[in-house]
């Protein structure tokens, strides 16, 4: 008995399957090393013989999709000028907008990531944002940074703050900041504070942040994770 699958069959399956190939192909251009790998290993399904079952190669497909979801990265947005920052700023409105400025290659910065993290969980449900914006160079964004955002996986909102005039910017964003980072602000409406260098616990970042936040006497100081990068 001839199981044959009608003609049309076949090209609406590979139809199908160029498509996929081509948006992995562009996945592994961003993602890197997992997904080139990836890609080897549904080119060689591709041409290992599976008939009557070839159908199974779009299987294939859809196990490798799900293996690209967990490897993508953090994402993020690219400010090339203050304008664009001060944008955002506006935006959180009467939120408490908690601002962190950091690069990869400062190790302070790094260290305390886990701090903001655990903020940032902690107060989503208050009206509090998380902005961690990094000075890293815009021509390092596809050697250093991305990979950096793949491996820390962070959950907060990220910025790569790309504006050279420093000297123009950084009397803006607090007077009595001389642009050394660390450093965290504290927007809410009008008033901003600022704290200068890295917290070594949560419970310091939590007691700069809480007077911005509502019913803060209600909430107690709690040491939750140690800010040398969550140990």
């Amino acid at each position: 008995m001839d199981i044959t699958p009608p003609k049309g069959f076949f090209l609406l399956e590979n139809s199908i399957f160029s498509f996929f190939v081509g948006k992995i192909v562009k996945i592994a251009e961003h993602f890197g090393t997992y997904s080139f790998l990836a890609i080897v290993f549904l080119i060689i399904c591709f041409n290992v013989p599976m008939y009557p079952y070839r159908s199974s190669r779009l299987f294939v497909i859809f196990f490798c999709l799900l293996a690209f979801s967990k490897a993508q990265a953090q994402e993020f947005t690219v400010y090339d000028s203050l304008p664009q920052l001060i944008s955002r700023i506006q935006q959180a409105g009467n939120s408490t907008l908690v601002l962190n400025f950091w690069a990869t290659w400062c190790k302070p910065c790094v260290e305390e990531l886990p701090c903001f993290e655990e903020l940032r969980k902690q107060y989503a449900e208050k009206n509090v944002q998380v902005l961690l914006v990094s000075l890293d160079f815009k021509t390092q964004l596809e050697k250093k940074f991305l990979p950096f955002l793949r491996a820390q996986q962070l959950k907060s909102e990220v910025v790569l703050f790309a504006d050279q005039d420093a000297n123009t910017w950084i009397p803006y964003i607090h007077d009595e900041w001389d642009g050394a980072i660390p450093v965290t602000l504290v927007f809410k409406g009008k008033i901003r504070a600022i704290s200068h260098g890295k917290f070594d616990e949560y419970a310091d970042l939590e007691k700069f942040v809480l007077p911005f936040i509502g019913d803060s006497a209600n909430i107690s100081l709690k040491n939750l994770v140690n800010c040398n990068n969550g140990k």
